[in-house]
C-alpha cells in the first residue's frame, strides 16, 4: 500500500498526510476569520457620503457652508450637470455656488445631499445638479 502512494507523489498526487495538513490549514484559517476584526471597537465609525452633521461642523465653526462642504464633501460641489440647489429649512434658495455662502456653519444642524434622482421626487424639475439641503438649528 505505501508503494502506491510513493508512486502517486512522484506522479504529483497527494498522500493522506499532506491531505489532513492542508484540511487542518483550512480549518484553522477558517476559524481565525470568522473570530477576527468584524466588530473591532478601534475602528472610526463610518460616515454618510451625503450628510454633514453638526458634529462634523464643530472644528469648521469660523466658515460658511460652502467652504464647509468644499472641504468635508467637495463631490457635492463637483457635479457635471450643473450647480446643485441650495434648500434652507424647506426653502429653495437658488445655486448652492450663490447661495451656499450665505449661510454660517455655527446655525446649521445638518447638511445633506440628494442627487439629482433624489431631488427631482422632492422638489420637481430643474435640479440637475441634485440638492443641499440645509437644517438650521432654529428652523
Amino acid at each position: 500500500m505505501e508503494a502506491q502512494y510513493t508512486k502517486q507523489s512522484r506522479r504529483g498526487g497527494i498522500g493522506p498526510g499532506t491531505a489532513l495538513a492542508v484540511a487542518f490549514g483550512l480549518i484553522t484559517l477558517g476559524a481565525a476569520c470568522a473570530s477576527g476584526g468584524g466588530g473591532r471597537e478601534d475602528q472610526a465609525p463610518r460616515r454618510d457620503p451625503n450628510l454633514i452633521t453638526a458634529e462634523e461642523l464643530a472644528d469648521y465653526h469660523n466658515l460658511d457652508c460652502y467652504d464647509a462642504v468644499r472641504r468635508l464633501r467637495p463631490r457635492w460641489l463637483q457635479s457635471r450637470a450643473g450647480d446643485p440647489i441650495v434648500v434652507r429649512d424647506g426653502s429653495h434658495l437658488g445655486p448652492a455656488s450663490e447661495f451656499l455662502g450665505q449661510i454660517g456653519v455655527g446655525q446649521v444642524a445638518s447638511i445633506r445631499y440628494l442627487s439629482a434622482t433624489e431631488a427631482t421626487m422632492r422638489f420637481g424639475t430643474g435640479v440637475q445638479g441634485g440638492a443641499i439641503v440645509v437644517a438650521t438649528v432654529g428652523g
